[in-house]
């Protein structure tokens, strides 16, 4: 396998839509990664979470449609992690927890291996961050 991500999108007041289906079936079409598992947890007013798995009977259609694009479930996140991957979940709040293999980089992993060279070091830094801090040098 390639690298592991795991992303957890958070949605206010629980306005999940489905808006992001669109552009994360196109990242799976064209084999840019690999969704390997995933959950759909909802925080209540009184903090109590309620996790859906994406395959489970009875998800909305938007859920549903999330668990179409697992393709080789690994069953990566434990309990002990939803527990921390919603610790900061606000109440009357969703989240769309996906782990995705970045399918793209195992023919460059490969190549790197054949040619005797070693990962030394891989660091992902979020695009949001990337542009609070461009826009931060922009303005001095």
């Amino acid at each position: 396998m390639g690298p592991v991500e795991v992303l957890v999108i958070g949605f206010p007041g629980s306005q999940f839509n489905g808006e992001i289906l669109p552009a994360l079936t196109d990242l799976v079409d064209r084999g840019v990664i690999t969704v390997v598992d995933g959950l759909f947890a909802q925080r209540a007013e009184d903090g109590t979470v309620e996790v859906i798995e994406f395959e489970e009977a009875g998800a909305s259609d938007e859920v549903a449609a999330l668990a179409n694009l697992i393709q080789d479930a690994r069953d990566l996140v434990s309990a002990e992690d939803v527990d921390d991957l919603l610790a900061s979940l606000e109440p009357g709040s969703s989240a769309a927890v996906l782990v995705f293999e970045h399918t793209w980089s195992v023919p460059l992993r490969d190549a790197i291996v054949g040619s005797g060279g070693v990962l030394v070091s891989d660091i992902h830094i979020p695009g949001l961050v990337v542009d609070e801090v461009l826009a931060a040098v922009d303005a001095l």
